[in-house]
């Protein structure tokens, strides 16, 4: 087993990057394995084939292992906007969303609306844009069936409560989690949300592709398969019938899984695994931290809470003007996020201290004018 000092040792490459939250360069060892993996199937033979299909299942078993649940609950989308979207258009009733949302959960519901009429958004208008449970209270009524939720949002990095947020719906609405900007670095209580949607191109270092989906009992027993193709079909590909969806998870799933992307996915799992999430979590805070004090030392405002339990890996620095610290970031070779009115910084494990000294150098340029 790994430790959080032999994970921080598989982020290698050149100093300057602070873009976690938009691309996570792919890790040493997804790397390796995808090309393994390349070479066998490029042999032809059965048994090379068949052992890289098994990657399906094992990336299945490694997001279970981290979310808490069975196998069969768990599904490899294409994206996390393929999973949202098989829990949005499957639902009937009113689904509570903030529209500042990244665009997966607005545009999956707006669509989901236009297309079958069944589901009604209600759109929420928290201050601040952040999803709290004294917000989601105030705006349930009596047709609102789920709310669909960022569990990091994207623009502040502000993290939602989700044992708050489930209280407040109560037992009987579904909680959809879009898990993007946390899953594998925020040691989450996923036992609180009834969807978890992510993908691996970000934090997990996995590259494009790496979707997965979780479908809890109660979640299934709610969401219509309104999506399901062949292959979440009851008993696979039947040629000459349509068999019904299949009881499991696997009825929100269209056809066949990439299997290069299901290998990249399980490699990448399986380091966090063996690192352990509450050991990464603590680690990133500490850089996060860093990340905070430089920013608060040199007077440029934070749009992102303070409290380490409402933030992740995302600091949204503000300053008075973007575009000069923009403009000082890129002279100095440091890749960040510009939009909206802030500067998004984010930090994995791996960042080093020259990173931070970079970002400590934009920063007191800018506050020098």
């Amino acid at each position: 087993m790994s430790t959080i000092a032999d994970f921080r040792s598989s982020f290698p490459g050149e100093p300057g990057y602070l873009n976690w939250a938009s691309f996570g360069p792919l890790s040493p060892q997804v790397r390796d394995e995808v090309v393994a993996d390349l070479e066998m199937l490029g042999t032809g033979r059965a048994s090379s084939i068949a052992h890289v299909h098994e990657r399906i299942d094992e990336a299945r078993g490694a997001v279970a292992g981290l979310l808490g649940a069975a196998v069969d609950e768990v599904t490899l989308q294409p994206s996390t906007t393929y999973g949202v979207m098989h829990a949005v258009y499957g639902l009937s009733g009113g689904v509570l969303a903030s529209p500042a949302e990244f665009p997966t959960i607005p545009t999956a519901l707006t669509r989901a609306a236009d297309a079958f009429g069944r589901v009604r958004p209600q759109w929420l208008a928290p201050e601040g844009g952040w999803v709290t449970p004294e917000a989601v209270a105030e705006a349930l009524d009596a047709d609102t069936v789920a709310l669909a939720v960022s569990l990091v949002d994207f623009r502040t990095g502000y993290r939602a409560d989700l044992a708050g947020l489930r209280e407040a719906i109560g037992p009987d609405r579904l909680l959809i989690v879009d898990a993007v900007q946390g899953f594998g670095v925020i040691d989450a209580d996923w036992s609180a949300a009834d969807v978890v949607c992510g993908n691996g191109y970000k934090w997990l270092r996995a590259g494009r592709g790496t979707g997965f989906a979780w479908f809890s009992a109660r979640a299934r027993a709610s969401i219509a398969p309104v999506l399901s193709g062949f292959g979440g079909a009851e008993g696979g590909m039947t040629p000459d019938a349509v068999p019904p969806s299949a009881a499991t998870a696997q009825a929100y799933t269209i056809s066949g899984a990439d299997v290069l992307a299901a290998a990249r996915l399980a490699v990448a799992v399986g380091q966090v695994a063996d690192a352990g999430v509450a050991e990464i979590e603590a680690a990133l805070t500490e850089r996060v931290d860093r990340v905070i004090e430089i920013a608060q030392r040199h007077g440029i405002p934070i749009d992102t809470p303070l409290e380490p339990e409402r933030r992740a890996g995302i600091v949204a620095l503000a300053p008075a003007s973007v575009a000069a610290l923009g403009a000082e970031l890129a002279n100095r070779g440091v890749t960040a996020t510009t939009r909206s009115g802030t500067v998004r910084i984010a930090p994995h494990v791996g960042t080093d201290d020259e990173t931070l000294g970079l970002l400590d150098e934009a920063c007191a340029a800018v506050a020098r004018g």
